[in-house]
């Protein structure tokens, strides 16, 4: 419809074919988050999984174990800690295992919008600092942890780890906010710090733009160690939602087929911003976070640029779907259970199942099996 348009005109629907990416549960479950694997193994009942992952449906039949759901509990906790053991010792930064992880990691990009996440932890550090200590005391504690690298000439980019930086800087030193809420920006992301960071997240943010995310893998890594999806209808996402069931994940923001009008409405006009958007601008340029004028442009290309990845449509929605994410998290019994339900349901985002449908559909090609190996 876009892109591949003229293409297809040309040369017919038959030329393209689509492919949904996977991820090796090789290393990205077993090797990574060796203490939840122990268990699908134990509900398996043997390691075949490892290269058979339609075999964890298998987790469904315990999703109702409460033995086996306070251990699945404890693989996760002891995962935080292991990674809040990772932040200090990389950040200097210290941080509760027993906070909510927010995790947003991929390559900074405007149309992965980190932007509008900081955003949100501006908006979130406006609420708390108008509440009274007994207040916040009833506040999820939350910590909020960036990861990524930026292309070397990618001056916007630049400018939101500058930000991120800023504004952690600022909460993580408030002594009235305390663990109530930390942010983190993890530097030199690598498999490494993925694999630290990956088994460890309570939600992960996966909130491109919609229609401008092809896939991304990210997502499934995330899910496939019992993590729950915040996000945009857009790439992966989407075929995700459609696997572990929609109540299983946390949907906000417009439509693929919605943006182009958006896009269009804000190229020629300057709606008045939501007030929470606004409360966070403020902040910004009431030089919180250090020299307002370093962060004018992030503010101006929302405020005066078309708001061409569309912060300001979604964000409402965004601010929406967080407050539904702590709702959920505080019912700990359900957000087990969603836990183990996606991991159980998310065969189909493996590597292997990918090469396979390569091997068949693309390349026509035969197995070739190797004797004597291993996993």
């Amino acid at each position: 419809q876009s892109i591949f348009r003229d293409f297809v005109r040309i040369q017919g629907e038959d030329k393209f074919i689509n492919k949904t990416n996977g991820v090796a549960p090789r290393r990205w479950m077993n090797e990574c988050n060796p203490d939840m694997s122990e268990l699908i193994t134990e509900a398996v009942g043997d390691r075949s999984w490892v290269t058979d992952l339609t075999k964890l449906s298998t987790l469904e039949a315990r999703a109702t174990d409460s033995d086996f759901r306070q251990r699945w509990w404890a693989a996760k906790q002891k995962n935080k800690q292991r990674l809040a053991d990772y932040i200090l010792a990389t950040t200097g930064i210290q941080v509760s295992a027993d906070a909510m992880f927010d995790v947003q990691v991929k390559r900074i990009h405007e149309y992965k919008r980190q932007l509008m996440n900081i955003l949100a932890v501006i908006y979130r550090y406006h609420c708390l600092k108008q509440m009274t200590p007994a207040q916040r005391t009833k506040e999820l504690p939350r910590v909020v942890i960036f990861a990524g690298k930026a292309a070397a000439g990618y001056w916007v980019a630049k400018q939101v780890i500058k930000l991120i930086n800023s504004v952690a800087e600022v909460i993580n030193s408030d002594e009235e906010i305390g663990d109530i809420l930390k942010v983190v920006f993890i530097p030199d992301y690598s498999v490494t710090a993925a694999e630290n960071i990956i088994p460890a997240s309570d939600i992960s943010q996966h909130i491109s733009t919609a229609g401008t995310e092809a896939s991304g893998t990210s997502n499934m890594k995330f899910v496939l160690n019992g993590g729950i999806i915040l996000g945009t209808v857009d790439g992966a996402n989407i075929e995700i939602g459609e696997e572990v069931g929609e109540e299983q994940i946390f949907f906000f923001g417009c439509l693929a087929h919605e943006v182009a009008d958006f896009r269009h409405y804000l190229r020629f006009h300057q709606p008045k911003p939501d007030a929470a958007l606004q409360a966070a601008f403020d902040m910004i340029q009431a030089n919180t976070f250090g020299d307002a004028h370093l962060f004018q442009p992030l503010i101006d290309a929302v405020l005066r640029g078309g708001d061409v990845y569309l912060l300001s449509v979604d964000f409402p929605s965004y601010i929406e779907a967080h407050k539904a994410v702590e709702a959920a998290y505080r019912q700990h019994d359900e957000w087990i259970t969603k836990s183990i339900l996606s991991v159980a349901r998310m065969a189909k985002f493996s590597s292997d199942r990918s090469i396979q449908e390569y091997a068949e559909e693309v390349w026509n090609i035969e197995p070739a099996p190797v004797s004597g190996q291993s996993v």
